[in-house]
């Protein structure tokens, strides 16, 4: 095969296995997007707030099935292959968003309706505990060398995408539908646009090639089975929690950045949705920006070097970042504010995948990469915008979300130490794999 052909043949395959990333976060995005209308429809109260936080927690249920599903399909990806895992969970997600979109609301079902809602969320949940892993893991084992960290950080890139496909989306619907038409089911057509290209990312994801690490460890006598890989799980359970802290920053700046900025925006801020949304789609430019170049960075000074620099400037800075935008509220300092906050989160994470890749051994990388991703997502980032709005609410202090910002950096830099100290043998494999030298 020549460098031409090789090339383009990486390019397709990142492209593949990115397209159902992208549906997976796309689906996520548009129910937090999107939260104040479900509130409504499915959760009637006398409050508006009542409302917002019962659609919140409901976004926030699904991160709960996260580890669960991270653990099940993690094994089974782990065990059977890259390939089939990505269709499973897939076909999986497809089934949520479609329970969303087309459920009755509470005024024509009554309890079900909520119930409903629940369950497609907690299915969306499972299928996503695994997701980011699965795609993680094939683009490390597919990447050339010394360029893991530029590869693999297009996992997150199409989460980029999904960021920029969601809200031009709802900027188009906010200038051809009034307010009420959007609250009463204007919502329903992202899940449904989400439905339609179902078809398409399956046909792409069918013609994916199972990694070539993967099929060489199949063949071995070492290939580890179901049991022997949750075994191997529990052994390694300080890799993992270790792994949950490292990923704390990069989940909640993301749904804080991402999935909350359009409510933000409108409930708290009180600026034009689609002010929150033109917002928002700056983000997901610069995030898509970001992550790759200092993916590529990361591949030559190394993880450890951008790990410390960000984690310390999240701490030092969102506090007094979110304290300048919430004293004089404009469009202007919105996207100033969640610039900042994504090239922190961008810079952060295009290490930090990769890194979370090499600390976890081969014969569980996807099911270690995807119970310490979930984790975090299920105890902090997921949450992020129902917390932040329970804060804001109990405290009256608008920037207060700056201070879980702080908590999940804090977080990940104690992780970043107990990850690198003293060399231990988990991160010098790692770094050998990666082709780096001890110093990085």
């Amino acid at each position: 095969m020549t460098a031409s052909s090789d090339r383009q043949s990486k390019i397709g395959a990142v492209i593949r296995v990115s397209s159902g990333n992208f549906l997976e976060m796309y689906d996520f995005f548009v129910f937090g997007y999107y939260a104040a209308a479900i509130g409504k429809a499915f959760f009637p109260s006398g409050s508006e707030f009542a409302q917002l936080m019962a659609a919140l927690m409901t976004f926030g249920a699904g991160f709960l099935m996260r580890p669960l599903g991270a653990i099940v399909l993690g094994t089974y990806i782990d065990h059977h292959g890259r390939r089939a895992g990505l269709l499973l969970t897939l076909g999986l997600m497809a089934f949520g968003t479609l329970t969303i979109a087309l459920v009755p609301t509470y005024a024509t079902i009554g309890l079900l309706a909520p119930v409903i809602v629940v369950i497609g969320r907690l299915v969306q949940g499972f299928s996503a505990g695994v997701e980011l892993g699965g795609v993680s893991v094939y683009l490390s084992e597919i990447a050339t060398p010394g360029n893991k960290g530029f590869y693999v950080s297009w996992q997150s890139g199409s989460q980029q995408i999904a960021v920029i496909f969601v809200a031009l989306l709802g900027v188009w619907l906010s200038t051809v539908l009034p307010p009420e038409e959007m609250t009463a089911w204007g919502w329903r057509i992202p899940f449904l646009v989400g439905c339609l290209i179902v078809p398409l990312i399956f046909l792409l994801r069918r013609s994916m090639q199972e990694t070539e690490e993967f099929s060489e460890r199949k063949q071995s006598s070492n290939h580890p089975s179901p049991r022997e890989i949750l075994r191997s799980l529990t052994q390694n359970w300080q890799v993992v929690i270790i792994g949950m802290l490292l990923v704390t920053m990069t989940t909640v700046s993301f749904y804080f950045i991402t999935a909350y900025t359009p409510t933000f925006g409108r409930e708290v801020l009180k600026l034009t949705g689609l002010d929150a949304l033109l917002v928002t789609v700056c983000v997901g430019l610069s995030n898509l920006f970001w992550l790759p170049v200092m993916g590529a960075v990361s591949d030559r000074v190394g993880r450890k070097p951008l790990l410390i620099i960000f984690t310390l400037l999240m701490f030092v800075s969102a506090y007094p970042a979110l304290s300048w935008l919430v004293s004089e509220p404009s469009f202007l300092r919105l996207l100033e504010v969640e610039l900042w906050l994504s090239f922190i989160y961008g810079s952060y994470n295009g290490a930090m995948v990769v890194a979370l890749t090499e600390i976890i051994p081969v014969q569980l990388r996807t099911t270690g990469f995807s119970v310490a991703y979930s984790l975090a997502t299920a105890l902090f980032g997921g949450f992020t915008p129902a917390v932040s709005t329970y804060l804001i609410e109990m405290t009256g202090n608008r920037a207060v979300a700056g201070l879980w910002l702080m908590f999940a950096a804090a977080c990940s830099l104690l992780a970043t130490w107990l990850a690198y100290r003293q060399r231990p043998q988990v991160a010098v494999a790692a770094m050998s794999r990666a082709g780096l030298s001890p110093g990085g």
